[in-house]
């Protein structure tokens, strides 16, 4: 009897945790459906627990939600793609409740599903569905059921494809609001399967009710549908219909709409072609740099690169510097955030002589921005500028801003700055960065901020390993070798930190003779802290020191920090040695 029992007792702790009161229970139960799947095997999983499932109402939004992942990837579980569509009727259900994230994890599963099953079943199962919650009472199923006709239609024989898409249309027209939405930002996905014929009559009036709604929720939804159709039609066709409306767009009444033509103004570019673009999109993008609303310049002007790329330099100098001249002194830091961002672009498309003379000085007023996020951009592409005006030029112009943004008060300023500088350094050359910027590098060393002063450590490797060792002992290790003696402790453990990292690029000798000597001496500092940094350091060296070295200089100095009072020195300590003996058997 106990045998006879024996399978029905996954599924009898299944009920039971599904109906329990505690969510918790309730979602293990559901998260180990394909477990139970497994022990009661495909058939039984079919006849007893997808319909225990599909009756299953339970009020709790993150079970459903757990339920209707699960469903997605259970086809093994049910006995293969034949079997598929005894999946279908629970996730149906789960379509049309009314959490949002919950309807959009079944539409997912139900597709995924779809794309798997056989053509003849897609008929007999799936299209039923789309067409039951395309016509559903309640607003979530026809919501829900725009999402499917794209993996629905392609099997379809042609009577119910022009079914399929008379439903489609209906749904466009919809009472709800929220039913258009679905239909407008599905357009493109659906438009994708439908053929050429019926995309150039049937879609595009679909679409161009759309365009027209008197919400602008589903207006800014078809400016999606713009870039998707613009890819289906044939050039000509593109032209005629989509860039009338992308231009009427440009200039719609509600500004999330013109936001989203902004947004999306470069697909829309490639859509209807670089031609067409140059001709008719040109004075609406300069409508929408110049807009009233922020949010719309915001989204205009981070495009502005990618837009002049598709543009000649003539007509860029001549339509959009302007604009972007007046963007630089936006009433919104936002606005010259976003422009700062993507303006360096700019220089490679206008030439060297139009970024001399027109790009440098908008490049000087946002270097000198009163908001640090829009400093922080230009820093960050300068190398962009460089390559095209060259380095002597970049150096009058804008070094004097750099070294000023140095001692920046914001430290994520310096911190950029400090991340450019080795790329500043191996162009501007050995001489110059000497006089200009060497004192800067050792400055960070003692900033108050430890981000700051990490970078600078980091900095100064990547400088020994761009100028060479040679150049390094002269100006680098003497002055970091002074800062040891600083009276507080950060700062002493800041040039511990740069000596460990400068060792491997100085070599043995360098090492040995002038860094050796002074973590030495550091582990006699009265601060726990220190202490055990340079028990640190000393096993960071080891690899790069002669063994003798070891014996009788490293070794003697951690056994001396492995009996020291505080906890942490002995601990590191002990560790370094135990990387000392490593080496020694090893060897």
């Amino acid at each position: 009897m106990a045998t006879m029992d024996e399978p029905l007792y996954p599924i009898a702790i299944l009920i039971d945790e599904l109906k329990n009161e505690d969510i918790q229970l309730r979602l293990n139960s559901i998260r180990r459906l394909s477990t139970i799947a497994r022990a009661l095997g495909e058939e039984r999983t079919r006849k007893e627990l997808i319909p225990f499932l599909s009756e299953n109402n339970d009020d709790e939004d993150e079970v459903l939600l757990a339920m209707a992942k699960e469903l997605g990837v259970f086809i093994p579980y049910v006995g293969g793609v034949e079997h598929a569509h005894v999946l279908l009727p629970p996730l149906e259900t789960l379509c049309t409740v009314e959490e949002t994230c919950v309807r959009d994890k079944a539409v997912e599963s139900l597709c995924r599903i779809g794309a798997q099953m056989k053509e003849s079943d897609i008929v007999d199962w799936f299209i039923p569905i789309v067409k039951r919650l395309a016509s559903g009472e309640w607003f979530t199923a026809r919501v829900s059921s725009c999402g499917l006709f794209h993996v629905a239609y392609p099997s379809a024989p042609d009577q119910l494809k022009a079914e399929l898409r008379a439903i489609y249309g209906q749904l466009c027209q919809d009472d709800m609001p929220m039913v258009r939405r679905a239909a407008a930002s599905n357009l493109g996905k659906f438009a994708a399967t439908v053929e050429q014929n019926y995309l150039k009559t049937e879609i595009m009036s679909i679409f161009d009710d759309l365009t027209q709604d008197d919400q602008d929720s589903v207006r800014l939804l078809a400016v999606e549908g713009c870039a998707a159709l613009g890819k289906l039609l044939e050039p000509q066709d593109c032209v005629a219909h989509i860039l009338p409306v992308i231009v009427n767009f440009s200039q719609d009444k509600s500004w999330r709409v013109r936001y989203m033509v902004a947004n999306q103004l470069y697909e829309l570019c490639e859509a209807v072609g670089p031609e067409h673009s140059r001709e008719h999109l040109v004075l609406a993008y300069v409508r929408l740099l110049r807009d009233n609303e922020a949010e719309v310049r915001i989204a205009a002007a981070g495009k502005v690169t990618k837009f002049c790329r598709i543009l000649s330099p003539q007509l860029a100098i001549q339509h959009i510097l302007p604009c972007v001249k007046e963007l630089s002194s936006d009433s919104s830091q936002h606005v010259r955030s976003a422009l700062a961002s993507v303006i360096m672009g700019m220089a490679p498309v206008l030439g060297k002589d139009a970024t001399i003379e027109q790009l440098l000085p908008i490049f000087l007023s946002l270097l000198k921005d009163e908001f640090p996020d829009v400093r922080l951009n230009i820093i960050s592409k300068l190398d962009q500028v460089n390559q095209v005006i060259g380095i002597d030029l970049l150096s009058q112009s804008l070094l004097p801003a750099i070294v000023e943004l140095a001692e920046d008060r914001h430290w994520r300023v310096r911190l950029a700055i400090i991340e450019y500088i080795p790329l500043l350094a191996s162009q501007l050359g050995v001489g110059f960065f000497d006089d200009k910027l060497g004192a800067l590098c050792m400055q960070w060393l003692e900033d108050k901020v430890f981000s700051i002063r990490d970078a600078a450590a980091n900095n100064l490797k990547r400088l020994a390993e761009e100028f060479g060792p040679e150049w390094a002992m002269l100006h680098i290790i003497p002055q970091v070798l002074e800062k040891i003696n600083n009276p507080h402790y950060l700062y002493r453990m800041t040039i511990l930190q740069a000596i460990s990292l400068l060792a491997p690029v100085m070599g043995a000798e360098i090492t040995c003779q002038k860094l050796l000597p002074v973590v030495i001496n550091s582990s006699k500092d009265r601060v726990p802290n220190i202490k055990f940094n340079v028990a640190k350091v000393l096993q960071a060296l080891i690899p790069i020191l002669d063994q003798s070295v070891v014996e009788k200089t490293v070794k003697p100095c951690l056994v001396e920090l492995s009996e020291d009072p505080d906890v942490d020195v002995r601990y590191y300590a002990n560790q370094a040695l135990q990387a000392c003996d490593q080496i020694m058997i090893s060897s």
